[in-house]
């Protein structure tokens, strides 16, 4: 626990912020004049009572005391509105302490999620995840706002009423009202301890259909392609009867709890009342020392009845805040040297040496792979799936470290330059590209957001978008849907060139980029990425050979090790796999051109 408090007390006492910090002592200070009046607001009523049958036991020192009993009703009056005016001033002026530790917080999170492995992302449920940082967050608002903002008033106005009872009566009524508190909050604690389970479960239910929710619709069309709408509705359903269960006897329980808190509340008061009660007809008290515990108790049975609600929701905050303190604590797979270059440069050697891969150190992925490629050249690496090919540009990415061997740009080891400086002068155009659900504009200014309008319609002229774009009633303002999916293969690839265009690196990687796309459709934006492609480093990872032929170095991987290189007349001539890979896409292809000119009546004859 104390762990944890080290952990999140920066957020609520940042360093550098004494705005902040001077908002905490001001709050502080109005709280404590805030407890102050509101145990002394019930003496107006003690001293009105006390008046109105006859007896005058306000303090001579006190000018009011000359004052009507109608006057110190109003005072009394006059006093509660006082009690809550400083209560909100204190809430009003903490308040940004809260949301500051929150954003700082969120912030943090989302910086370190994107710092994360692509091996750590690969691992997680992104569903999950994002729920782990969503109650982490308000996790530690929850704790701020209640132990800080409810909890820590309690304990000072518990103080307060423990010394008036001391020094106003006697220490029988203090041991009730502390025996009552102690048993108070030992059944609160006890019996929240059992609800919290349940809370747990009914988290888990949540996560678990949230996930299963999240997970059928962006597979949306999938699910209508197999007609399985009641498959996903029944999983579905499933994860909420269990958070339906669960979250009935959370409140069954919540009943119970509150029964027995007003219960042992009321016995404590009822017994201070009696006690109180006998001392009034014995002429020992007034009629307003009885009015007086009763308001000073019923005062304090207010922030006593949230009790319940506000260890649970603390103890829900301290886990939220646990859960993702232990995602903050994972430190990143791939870091920066403290040495490390910034590089910019407008031409780029690369090479592979000895480079070997394995994601789990077990099996290879890639073994002893050695290429260059020379400034503005172009190497396409082709091979059956499976073979590592990918791997290759993930590791030009720094999305994970060799195993062995080195990665090198002009002379530079990838692992003495920054991932942001590398990254920077790399562009990919990836087989599935995946778009922001926003405008077209906001997609294509993702290659460059400083982007000007003028440099934006020049790119996507350059990769023939510009047609489709001034087709849309909106133009660059059309929305593009979840992942793009309200753009075809074809434009989405588009959309991926221009982007890459205006990002203008001098490494260019494309990764399967047209694998996806018809025949017709890939001619069309073989032109676009040949234009994209020129006077860059190019590495073309393909499975369509017709893609690579005009490459000037081809490697043919398989299994993870390279078993031929050469161009494409020269891997034909040595009739290896590459040669066999290029016979069997031709045949295919000529068959798919053939069936293309069948008349209608034979092809259904055909697919017969």
């Amino acid at each position: 626990m104390i762990n944890l408090i080290n952990e999140f007390f920066p957020y609520i006492w940042p360093k550098g912020r004494v705005d902040i910090k001077s908002r905490i002592v001001l709050a502080f200070i109005i709280l404590v004049f805030a407890k102050i009046l509101t145990v002394l607001v019930p003496y107006s009523y003690k001293w009105a009572t006390d008046a109105l049958v006859g007896d005058n036991t306000v303090p001579p020192l006190i000018p009011i005391a000359i004052l009507t009993p109608i006057m110190l009703i109003i005072a009394f009056g006059m006093g509660r509105i006082l009690m809550v005016a400083f209560n909100q001033l204190r809430d009003a002026i903490f308040a940004k302490v809260g949301q500051n530790a929150v954003r700082q917080l969120g912030r943090l999170s989302f910086s370190h999620l994107h710092n994360l492995s692509l091996r750590f992302h690969l691992d997680r449920r992104t569903g999950a995840l994002n729920r782990v940082v969503e109650r982490g967050i308000k996790g530690i608002e929850s704790i701020v706002r209640l132990a800080i903002l409810n909890t820590i008033p309690t304990i000072f106005e518990f103080i307060f009423v423990g010394l008036i009872l001391l020094i106003q009566f006697d220490w029988r009524y203090l041991l009730i009202v502390t025996i009552t508190i102690i048993v108070y909050t030992f059944f609160t604690i006890k019996y929240s301890s059992l609800r919290i389970v349940y809370r747990k479960r009914m988290n888990s239910n949540d996560e678990d259909a949230n996930n299963k929710s999240l997970d059928s619709l962006l597979n949306y069309e999938t699910v209508k392609h197999f007609n399985n709408e009641k498959i996903e509705e029944k999983r579905f359903d499933e994860s909420m009867s269990g958070y339906e269960q669960a979250s009935i006897k959370t409140l069954t329980s919540l009943s119970f709890l509150n029964f027995g808190q007003t219960a042992i509340f009321t016995i404590g008061l009822t017994l201070c009342m009696v006690l109180s009660g006998y001392e009034v007809m014995s002429g020992e008290q007034t009629i307003g020392d009885f009015v007086l515990i009763n308001a000073l108790l019923i005062q304090l049975a207010i922030p006593l009845n949230f009790f319940g609600f506000i260890y649970r929701e603390i103890s829900q905050g301290i886990t939220d805040i646990k859960s993702l303190f232990s995602i903050l604590k994972i430190k990143p797979e791939i870091t920066d040297k403290s040495d490390a270059l910034s590089m910019d440069f407008n031409e780029a050697e690369i090479t592979f040496k000895d480079v070997s891969f394995s994601y789990d150190g077990k099996r290879k992925i890639l073994d002893n792979i050695n290429f260059t490629i020379p400034s503005g050249a172009s190497l396409a690496i082709v091979g059956p799936t499976g073979a590592g090919k990918s791997t290759i540009s993930r590791l030009l990415f720094r999305f994970y470290d060799v195993s062995k061997g080195s990665i090198i740009i002009n002379g530079k080891d990838v692992r003495d330059i920054t991932q942001g400086s590398l990254r920077k002068n790399i562009g990919i155009v990836p087989q599935d590209t995946v778009l922001f659900n926003d405008t077209i504009l906001y997609n294509l200014k993702y290659g460059k957001i400083s982007s000007n309008e003028d440099e934006i319609w020049d790119v996507a002229d350059r990769a023939q978008l510009s047609k489709l774009i001034k087709s849309f009633p909106e133009g660059m303002n059309t929305l593009v849907g979840e992942r793009g999916l309200k753009l075809s293969g074809g434009e989405k690839q588009r959309v991926a060139i221009a982007r890459t265009l205006l990002k203008n690196p001098p490494i260019l990687v494309l990764d399967e980029a047209t694998s996806a796309l018809d025949t017709l459709t890939e001619r069309e934006i073989k032109e676009s990425l040949s234009s994209l492609a020129q006077k860059r480093t190019t590495i073309i990872i393909a499975h369509r050979l017709s893609t690579v032929v005009g490459a000037n170095n081809i490697l043919v991987i398989d299994k993870g090790k390279i078993v031929e290189t050469g161009t494409h007349k020269q891997l034909l001539r040595k009739k290896g796999l590459y040669a066999d890979m290029w016979s069997t896409q031709q045949t295919i292809q000529k068959a798919e051109e053939t069936l293309k000119n069948v008349k209608p009546e034979y092809k259904k004859l055909l697919s017969h």
